[in-house]
């Protein structure tokens, strides 16, 4: 499932290709992914110009002129294809419906799952493709927004005013493994597997490690949850300049890969040797509430 950081590529991409856009045609080749789309949703969102594009944890919102917002979430495989006019106009492209999408020369799999088609006024396409159909998408009016039922109970973003005092407030005491903690949407947005392994192993906190124990008796936060803290964001970033990582069905809006996969630590590296200077150690796998965890025994307690 795309993290965090693959929605910021996948955000800044769309920024570039549609903000000051106006939509001139939305196609609906399906009428739901992992939920029914609303039955006025391309009505909303055809002729409205697009005046920004930003990210709430891992939901991409569009502001469009008239105070509408369009939510879409990328599931396990979504992804978006900018495709523009040139490449419209060589694949002969109409507005008709089709059985299959004619971008599937792009977007892959032949058109097959190609799910909605986005035209714009300066002749240019973006197509959302998803095989697993387990995205989302929606729209609702801004003012809304605090009150959107995605949306409403998410934690703090890993940036700007998020620190340790707010994360040992947000643990109290939670007994739950700290890997388990991170990955709690309450606690704090878009902090995946990935990255949660990566953080934890760069603080060498074992991600076993009870998250009531990274926070004081008086309620501050330890030595260790300030390093993890700092860690998330260090990792996070990392990933963002490069793109994300890719391991499945990733790419930005113009197909090329994320390379964060080539600064693993830890993560998918089981049975590796530990990369940590002086750290002599193995990589494990363990698992956690069902998901991958790796780790290094040694340099992680």
């Amino acid at each position: 499932m795309p993290e965090l950081p693959e929605v910021e590529t996948v955000r800044t991409g769309l920024e570039q290709a549609w903000v000051g856009r106006r939509i001139t045609h939305v196609l609906l080749r399906r009428s739901d992914l992992r939920f029914p789309f609303p039955d006025d949703m391309a009505e909303r969102l055809n002729g409205k110009r697009v005046l920004a594009v930003r990210r709430r944890a891992k939901y991409l919102l569009i502001d469009l002129e008239d105070g509408t917002v369009f939510l879409s979430h990328l599931g396990m495989s979504g992804r978006y294809t900018i495709i523009t006019s040139d490449e419209v106009a060589r694949l002969d492209a109409g507005s008709s419906p089709r059985a299959n999408s004619p971008f599937g020369e792009l977007t892959g799999f032949d058109g097959r799952h190609d799910h909605m088609e986005f035209r714009f006024d300066d002749g240019s396409v973006s197509v959302y493709t998803d095989p697993r159909r387990f995205g989302i998408a929606d729209v609702f009016d801004r003012a809304e927004e605090p009150i959107q039922s995605l949306l409403e109970h998410l934690g703090p973003e890993p940036f700007d005013d998020w620190n340790a005092t707010i994360a040992a407030q947000r643990i109290g005491q939670k007994r739950s493994a700290i890997k388990t903690t991170l990955l709690d949407q309450r606690f704090v947005v878009g902090v995946g597997n990935i990255y949660a392994c990566e953080a934890l192993h760069r603080s060498g906190i074992a991600p076993t490690t009870p998250s009531n124990v990274l926070v004081r008796k008086n309620g501050a936060p330890t030595k260790r949850l300030e390093r993890l803290v700092d860690e998330v964001k260090l990792v996070l970033n990392a990933a963002i300049a490069v793109g994300g990582s890719t391991l499945n069905d990733f790419a930005a809006v113009d197909g090329t890969l994320g390379y964060f996969g080539h600064h693993f630590q830890v993560y998918d590296r089981e049975d590796g040797p530990c990369l940590k200077e002086g750290c002599n150690g193995t990589i494990e796998r363990i698992v956690q509430s069902n998901r991958s965890t790796f780790l290094c025994p040694r340099c992680q307690k």
